[in-house]
Order: structure tokens, then C-alpha cells, then sequence
């Protein structure tokens, strides 16, 4: 007996505890409960909040989008790469090439547009097309398309350029090259088409000369504004993409401006802005100090050193 009275306070005690431990855990099932149904309500909540809207917008016939082409679709300058497939079909000699051969070393070496050497390529291939029918170029200008254009291409711009055209909206190249081998690239990409520098012709035949002025700059932004306003186009819901400063003009025109392996100026501006940037380069101090596409033109073993000796007796 003295050991069962012994046991019985335990089994008591015992009892006690199971109580106590029973209480805490339905306590801590209701609090946790509780907890579980406000997060519930909190995730609805957040479910229920309008969705930041897609872009580009499937189905927005007012919306189009415009691309620079040098450096932002393609990588260098397209006049260059222009120049180097007349070079080799003997369209000029080899004191010519040495002088794109140095536009070229440069545009490379600064990563940017510059409007006096971006007018001495242009002057240099009026002067060289001049004469030349106008078939005949756009003809040469699908074969130099294939061997120096189209590898060259950012496969990143490439995607949001498509990206617009899956949205059912027109993709337009807007760039200071001339309208032809503008349109010759945006067919190539399945773009809607180009606006490009125009150089004269009379009766299908090159005269050497500009209709107006270079598509450059604020001609750019007066290009879009007379195309989408003859397309019915609302600025305020289309898109410009550009890696050049000198394209603010245009890119502030757009509501949806995007900065594309931006200079230095346009970061700063576009950052400024809270524009959005997108960059597709690698290396990007490695490409500024890297030999150029036109170095590896046999021709021109020495004319880089040949082009910068022309050069400095120009300055």
C-alpha cells in the first residue's frame, strides 16, 4: 500500500502536466491559425493589385518602335562596313580605304557617334557612289549584308525588336545611314522598314549629293514625329531605342525611351531619368581598346597606321 500511495501523487502530477501541455498547444494552434489566415489574406491582397502592364502591348496598333542601328541593332557603324564591301569590288582605291579604315579604327576606339567624322564617311561615300545606279548599289548592298553585316547583329536588340512584332506592332530602323542599306538590314531582320539618310538620284543614277541634310540627331526625332504622324502612331505609347546621346532628341519624344549599350552620356541622362537600360556588350573596356572589324581587310596589314598618319595631316 505505502507504494501504490506512493505512486498515486506522481500519476496526479502527471495528470497535471498533460493538462497544461494540452492548453499550450491549443493556444499556440489558434495563434498559428491565426497567423496562417492573415497571411492568406495578405497574399489575396497582393494577388488582387493590378499586375504591372506587359510592353510592348499585344494588339496596340498606336504603338510602333524605333531602333538606331549603329552600335544599338548592329555592332559598328554600317557606312564602314559599307565601304569596305565597295573596296573590294574596286569601287575606290586603296588612300580611300586607309580613310575609312581610320573612321572605322575610331568610331571603335570612342564607342560613340561623332558628327564630323560621321560626315567625313558620309562625304567620302557620296563621292564614291556617285555616278553609280541606284539598282546596282542596293544590289552589292544585299551581298555586303551577308559578309560583314549580318554576323554583327545583337542578338539581344534583335529580341526586342521581335518582341514588338510578336505584339503585332511596326519596327522601324531610324539611323543616319543611307536608306538603302538601312532598308536592305530592316528586311533582312523582318523589320517594317527604314528611315535613312537620302542621297540624291536623277533617273535611277547617284548625283553626289544630299537630299537635305543627314539623318542625324535632331533630324532623327523629326523623322519619328513625321512618321507616326502620318501612321497615326501615339508617341506617348511607342518606343526608341538608341546607345548615342546624340539620339536624346528622338528618345525623349517616345514614352517608352530605352537606352541601348549606351555611351557615357546617355547612361548618365538615361539614369537621370529612370530610363531603362539594356546592354548587350561584354567587355566592355576590352572593346574600346580592341582592333577593328576593318584590320582584318589584307589590304590593310598597315593602313590603320597609314589612315591615323592621313589623318593628323587633315587636323
Amino acid at each position: 500500500m505505502a507504494a501504490l500511495g506512493w505512486l498515486t501523487p506522481r500519476r496526479r502530477s502527471a495528470t497535471a502536466r498533460s493538462v497544461l501541455a494540452g492548453e499550450a498547444a491549443a493556444e499556440a494552434a489558434r495563434k498559428s491559425s491565426l497567423q496562417l489566415e492573415q497571411e492568406r489574406e495578405e497574399a489575396a491582397a497582393t494577388e488582387a493589385e493590378p499586375a504591372e502592364p506587359e510592353f510592348p502591348v499585344a494588339g496596340d496598333a498606336r504603338a510602333a518602335a524605333f531602333f538606331d542601328l549603329d552600335n544599338t541593332v548592329m555592332q559598328g557603324a554600317a557606312i564602314f562596313h559599307f565601304g569596305r564591301g565597295l573596296y573590294k569590288r574596286k569601287f575606290f582605291q586603296r588612300r580611300e580605304l586607309a580613310r575609312f579604315a581610320w573612321q572605322q579604327t575610331w568610331f571603335r576606339l570612342a564607342g560613340v557617334e561623332d558628327p564630323e567624322h560621321m560626315q567625313d564617311a558620309r562625304d567620302s561615300a557620296l563621292s564614291i557612289v556617285k555616278g553609280h545606279r541606284v539598282s546596282e548599289l542596293m544590289s552589292i548592298g544585299e551581298e555586303i549584308y551577308d559578309e560583314y553585316m549580318a554576323d554583327r547583329i545583337w542578338p539581344g536588340t534583335r529580341a526586342l525588336a521581335q518582341a514588338h512584332l510578336d505584339a503585332g506592332q511596326k519596327v522601324w530602323l531610324v539611323t543616319a545611314a543611307p536608306v538603302e542599306t538601312a532598308t536592305i538590314i530592316a528586311r533582312r531582320l523582318g523589320l517594317t522598314g527604314a528611315l535613312g539618310t537620302v542621297a540624291e538620284s536623277v533617273d535611277g543614277v547617284y548625283t553626289g549629293r544630299l537630299v537635305g541634310e543627314p539623318l542625324h540627331g535632331p533630324a532623327k526625332a523629326e523623322a519619328v514625329r513625321a512618321l507616326a504622324a502620318a501612321e497615326g502612331l501615339d508617341l506617348a505609347r511607342c518606343a526608341a531605342y538608341s546607345d548615342s546621346h546624340n539620339d536624346i532628341p528622338m528618345l525623349s519624344l517616345v514614352g517608352h525611351p530605352y537606352a541601348v549599350n549606351p555611351d557615357t552620356k546617355l547612361r548618365k541622362h538615361a539614369k537621370e531619368r529612370d530610363w531603362r537600360l539594356r546592354d548587350y556588350r561584354t567587355g566592355r573596356k576590352a572593346a574600346k581598346v580592341g582592333i577593328p572589324a576593318a584590320a582584318g581587310v589584307g589590304a590593310l596589314a598597315g593602313g590603320t597606321a597609314a589612315a591615323l598618319a592621313l589623318h593628323r595631316r587633315r587636323r
